[in-house]
C-alpha cells in the first residue's frame, strides 16, 4: 500500500511539473497571467463621495492586495481629506470673524443709546 502511495504522488508530481514546465508539445509553459489592475479606481474628475469608497474594490495578489493600488487610494483619500480640513479651517474662520463682526455692530448701538 506505501508503494502505491508513493507511486501515485510521483506521477502527481511529474504531471503538474509537465503542464507547468510544458509537456514536449512545443507549447511552452502555462501562459503568464496579466495581473489584475484596479478596475473601479477613484474618480480624478470630481471629490470623492462615500458611495465611491463603498464600491471600491481592490484586486488579490499572491499575498493579498497589490500594494500599488492601495497606496495610490490612500493617498488620493489623504489629499482630499487634507483639503476638505483646509476648507472647514477656513469657514470656521471665517463664521468666527462673522460673528465677532456682528457682536461689535450689535454693541455698538447699545453704547450709543446709552449716551
Amino acid at each position: 500500500m506505501f508503494l502505491f502511495l508513493v507511486i501515485a504522488l510521483a506521477v502527481v508530481v511529474a504531471a503538474v511539473t509537465l503542464a507547468v514546465v510544458g509537456g514536449g508539445e512545443g507549447t511552452g509553459p502555462l501562459p503568464e497571467a496579466a495581473p489584475e489592475r484596479l478596475h473601479d479606481p477613484l474618480p480624478p474628475e470630481r471629490p470623492v463621495s462615500r458611495a465611491d469608497i463603498d464600491s471600491l474594490r481592490f484586486p488579490l495578489a499572491p499575498r493579498g492586495y497589490r500594494m500599488a493600488d492601495v497606496d495610490d487610494a490612500l493617498n488620493r483619500l489623504g489629499a482630499e481629506l487634507a483639503e476638505r480640513d483646509a476648507r472647514i479651517a477656513d469657514l470656521e474662520s471665517a463664521l468666527a470673524g462673522a460673528r465677532a463682526a456682528s457682536r461689535v455692530s450689535m454693541d455698538k448701538p447699545a453704547e450709543e443709546d446709552h449716551r
